[in-house]
């Protein structure tokens, strides 16, 4: 279908299209499309009916004026008031401009740039999670490439952007609201001019192949200033493991396969390649499977929600013990990090309420803990059901 008309030039001389029109922007012109108009006639042919002879009444009205001579009610037929009542029939019979669908359930949104944010006090969990969705987003636009249409409402006036002129959305200048979309697949991109920032939407029936398909690898770690989104890393590799920790993988990576939620638990004393052993997995076993991996310290931990636009999350958790302590020792009772862990564990903290509608539905999560000694742990988060493998590490990893 073509959606534009040809550039006229009258245009040029509206004051409020300058901007755009020096921008590279054109003005949209809604155009007779026969199935619209055939669906009018059948099904709404009294309001059609009513509009064609108000238009042609008030079109009488205008040019048959006593107090006028012939010539000037000629003119009249020009003047903004019958314009407004040709144009209010023309819309009336015309299509809408493309416009995005807001019933679609997947909406993925951010506002960009994201400001740096560094705080002594509390890890920025929010304006990590922030960097996530906008690398994603910038992703999935990269991925899918040059859009099928793109356009802009502005003062009462819609324009489109020749798609032929596209180079990137940075280069695109956005005064108010603009739209591109991709019709194969089915992806809208909303963005709304927020001042300094653009506000960036992607909406789809289904985003959850794109979001897959771009966070092949990505990895979020959230540790005090060390916080940064990039590809998850892994110094040693599984076989350079011994081999009961080799055979333990392999159970670990079965009961990946077979469930929705694992939780994974290894100690060890300092040195033991615990640490190093949660990133072979990440890296060699989840990446695979899509899994998106977020190293966690103990701030975010307690602060810590998956997020709902991903599928397949990893969470690796160092020095679980000091995070988990045991309820009945006097240090562990100033703080509610065991409850939020347990709740993690149990898959009440984000599983309780779940839109069955989004993505978030078919969520699975895999949590790899590691801790120099199970005595702290508090004797809830080892009960069955939260913990599903263990293992002790014994081979010093060199």
């Amino acid at each position: 279908m073509t959606y534009f008309d040809q550039f006229d030039p009258y245009n040029s001389r509206q004051p409020q299209a300058q901007g755009l029109l020096s921008a590279g922007w054109r003005p949209y012109y809604r155009q007779i499309d026969p199935k619209f108009l055939a669906d009018l006639v059948l099904r709404d042919t009294p309001e059609l009916a009513h509009k064609w002879f108000s238009l042609n009444s008030n079109l009488a009205n205008i040019a048959g004026r006593n107090e006028f001579a012939w010539w000037a009610n000629m003119m009249n037929l020009f003047s903004t008031e019958a314009r407004y009542h040709v144009d209010d029939f023309w819309n009336y019979i015309t299509p809408d401009p493309p416009y995005p669908d807001h019933r679609f359930t997947d909406v993925l949104s951010v506002e960009t740039p994201i400001k740096p944010m560094i705080s002594r006090d509390a890890i920025a969990i929010d304006h990590v999670f922030s960097r996530l969705r906008e690398i994603i987003i910038l992703k999935i636009l990269k991925f899918l490439g040059r859009p099928t249409l793109i356009t802009q409402h502005y003062l009462d006036r819609f324009f489109y952007f020749p798609i032929e002129q596209f180079v990137n959305w940075e280069r695109l200048d956005v005064i108010n609201t603009a739209y591109g979309y991709w019709e194969d697949p089915e992806v809208w991109l909303q963005i709304d001019n927020v001042g300094k920032e653009r506000r960036l939407t992607l909406l789809a029936r289904d985003l959850s192949p794109l979001v897959r398909k771009v966070t092949h690898g990505l990895a979020v770690m959230l540790s005090g200033y060390q916080s940064r989104v990039g590809q998850i890393q892994s110094q040693f590799s599984i076989r350079s493991f011994p081999q009961e920790i080799q055979a333990f993988t392999d159970i670990v990576q079965q009961a990946i396969l077979d469930q929705d939620q694992l939780a994974v638990l290894v100690s060890g004393e300092p040195g033991t390649g615990k640490t190093v052993w949660t990133q072979a997995i990440a890296k060699e076993i989840l990446v695979s499977l899509g899994y998106v991996t977020f190293i966690l310290d103990h701030d975010a931990v307690q602060n810590f929600a998956p997020p709902p636009y991903l599928e397949r999350i990893c969470l690796i958790i160092n020095e679980a013990d000091n995070l988990a302590q045991d309820r009945s020792m006097e240090v562990a009772q100033y703080s509610n990090k065991t409850e939020h862990i347990l709740s993690l564990l149990d898959g009440t903290l984000y599983r309780s309420v779940i839109d069955e509608m989004g993505m978030q539905s078919d969520q699975k999560l895999v949590i790899l803990m590691t801790c120099n000694t199970t005595e702290r742990l508090d004797p809830a988060m080892l009960r069955k059901g939260r913990i599903d493998l263990t293992c002790e590490f014994t081979h010093r990893f060199v």
